[in-house]
């Protein structure tokens, strides 16, 4: 079979790409070529995107993936994103997609653009002294973060493809030689708002406004042709990052890496590294091995965005008004408390056309986040057992209980959370229980990626190959909640 002929089959290479991006001009990015890898295995294709492009998944094969997105045989040049960014507090200008590139953008099914970004395709000009590689388990990784997130309601990037590359890498924080793997991610987009910290270091005005521009015309159209449409983007880009942080807080997520280079422009989570999901509840819990002081643990993360999103003021200040976006800006913990509040109630059964009262809710949140640190009972071992437990008859007689025998002080908490619990059923329509049954399978999933989880699913991979595991944990992910959540 010619070329030719191939790439007239590929369904991939006659997508109606666009070139949003690219038309902005190389003061945004580089050109670069993808590395040549000696070896292409497809390890993860995600099925669920390709009807959002328009394609039957049983026409596009396993061959189309790796020309497309392993050789990356494209009609569209490749591009590596320019940025600087905060890292851990410090500003660094020595940064930029240093491991991948934007391969190509393209509108779903929603009308919305989308990206395939790429992570371990390459070195480019930004790569420093790295190699631009991806270690397979970094990928597997992130293929499982980002759809275990999808199911729990997170606005997360999704992993597109997977597909290892043969190579031989070093790392220090893996045995090694380790696998390499080229991943593909399906994202909103890839612009950080170190995209605006390069240029107002560069001192480039007029960059930033034909690149805030952009963002809106694409990513924010409906804020087109108002006189203030500056000013409504950053407050919304602050209410969108509030209730990111919202959302990772209520499903035990700890992102590890919230540099400024790792926030989205569009509000969206992405780029997973040392992520974890919290076993336990443990407000100082740190993903990061290297974060060292506990900068981005799991209770700093609402500080750390809201840090992140006073930093992008400067680039702005020459277009917004400063004193508007500090106002903007305060708004950042109303909306926050008013998010997490909903979907941990959510968690718990309830909801806010329920009509508990603001004082009932804020006990029972306080009672529950005590009960958790006191008991160390899981985080979502808690929440499940809420879940598989719950009977209409608790009402008058709640048998809520755990395997694990709690000390004398977490059982007095205990019961007299379980009492409280009991009050607020009791208080409820008959009626309503069936909802509260729904909501607890909507919200609590029975399956949850904690590190031995994921631990569990490479060492088959790296000792026989075995990929059975992580296919099986997948399909538990995917299944973990009766549908997936919402904000």
């Amino acid at each position: 079979m010619s070329a030719e002929t191939h790439a007239n089959q590929n369904l991939f290479f006659s997508l109606p790409y666009e070139s949003a991006f690219e038309r902005l001009g190389e003061d945004y990015y580089s050109i670069v070529a993808a590395a040549e890898f000696p070896q292409h295995s497809l390890r993860f294709r995600n099925d669920q995107i390709l009807p959002q492009l328009g394609l039957d998944p049983k026409q596009v094969s396993d061959a189309d993936f790796i020309a497309a997105f392993g050789r990356f045989e494209l009609p569209q040049p490749l591009l590596a994103m320019a940025y600087h960014g905060y890292q851990f507090g410090e500003y660094n200008p020595s940064l930029g997609d240093g491991r991948g590139f934007l391969a190509g953008q393209i509108r779903a099914g929603d009308g919305e653009l989308y990206d395939f970004g790429t992570k371990g395709s390459g070195r480019t000009p930004y790569s420093r002294t790295a190699d631009g590689r991806l270690t397979l388990k970094g990928g597997i990784r992130e293929v499982l973060a980002a759809e275990m997130l999808h199911q729990l309601g997170v606005k997360t990037s999704r992993c597109f493809s997977l597909i290892e590359t043969g190579e031989p890498l070093w790392r220090g924080d893996e045995p090694s030689p380790t696998r390499s793997a080229v991943m593909v991610r399906w994202s909103r987009s890839h612009i950080r708002f170190g995209s605006f910290e390069r240029l107002h270091y560069l001192g480039r005005p007029d960059l930033i406004q034909k690149l805030l521009d952009h963002v809106i015309q694409i990513y924010y159209p409906h804020l087109l042709g108002q006189d203030d449409a500056y000013l409504r983007f950053y407050r919304e880009l602050v209410e969108r990052v509030a209730e990111l942080a919202a959302q990772w807080m209520t499903v035990g997520f700890c992102h590890a890496v919230l540099n400024t280079d790792n926030m989205s422009i569009t509000g969206e989570s992405f780029d997973y590294g040392p992520f974890a999901f919290m076993e336990r509840f443990d407000p100082k819990f740190t993903a990061a091995y290297f974060d060292y002081a506990g900068r981005y643990c799991y209770a700093n993360q609402p500080a750390a965005c809201l840090w992140n999103l006073q930093k992008l003021q400067a680039p702005l200040k020459k277009l917004l008004d400063p004193i508007e976006m500090e106002q903007a800006l305060d708004q950042f913990d109303a909306r926050y408390q008013q998010v997490y509040r909903q979907r941990m109630l959510r968690k718990l059964g309830f909801e806010s056309s329920v009509e508990l009262s603001t004082e009932v809710t804020d006990e029972l949140l306080q009672r529950t986040l005590q009960l958790l640190w006191d008991s160390q009972i899981g985080y979502h071992e808690f929440f499940k057992a809420l879940r598989l437990q719950f009977e209409a008859n608790w009402r008058e007689k709640m048998q809520f209980s755990f395997e694990t025998a709690l000390k004398s002080d977490a059982a007095a908490c205990f019961e007299a959370w379980r009492e409280f619990y009991q009050q607020i059923l009791a208080s409820l329509p008959e009626s309503e229980l069936t909802a509260v049954a729904q909501r607890l399978r909507q919200h609590n999933p029975l399956t949850v990626i904690i590190r031995s989880e994921i631990e569990a699913v490479w060492e088959p991979i790296a000792l026989q190959d075995d990929w059975r595991p992580f296919c099986e944990l997948l399909e538990r992910i995917w299944t973990a909640v009766e549908k997936a959540s919402g904000n």
